[in-house]
């Protein structure tokens, strides 16, 4: 199996990496690309929706971006330990009528020793907003990289 570093037990270093790493996979909307950095068993939780899988992965995360247009996210590192780590993240996106969201939210995760993730527990909550009150705008760029997201 490939291994997916940084790999664990993480520090804080290694734990940032990691989410930066994940925030830019997101940031490429390619459902491909992204479930790579699962284990072929991982497990989700993503609000009410429970997938098992790479390929489920992939499917849920392709319908995701089709109703989630010019879907763009932040993540910050919360908290790690071991093999664990938390984050808070933000995306907008508008959906299909052109209405504008912001959803807020908080994951767990937990890794394999080869760094690929086996565990992903999402819980989100959507605000609407207008386009004019948008903060996130494509991938985050190189001089923002390290800096926590204001909460609003």
């Amino acid at each position: 199996m490939t291994a997916r570093p940084p790999l664990p037990p993480f520090t804080r270093e290694t734990a940032a990496q990691k989410v930066q790493a994940a925030e830019d996979a997101w940031n490429s909307r390619d459902p491909q690309r992204v479930s790579l950095a699962y284990s072929p068993d991982s497990v989700w939780r993503n609000r009410g929706t429970f997938v098992t899988g790479r390929a489920q992965i992939v499917d849920f995360l392709t319908a995701k971006w089709e109703r989630e247009r010019d879907y763009a996210l932040r993540k910050d590192l919360w908290a790690f330990d071991g093999d664990r780590i938390a984050v808070r993240f933000q995306y907008e996106c508008r959906d299909a009528d052109g209405q504008w969201w912001r959803s807020y939210g908080n994951e767990l995760w937990e890794f394999d020793a080869n760094g690929l993730m086996t565990r992903r527990e999402a819980s989100i909550n959507d605000v609407r907003i207008e386009e004019r009150e948008r903060r996130i705008f494509g991938a985050r760029p190189e001089t923002e990289r390290g800096r926590s997201f204001p909460v609003e």
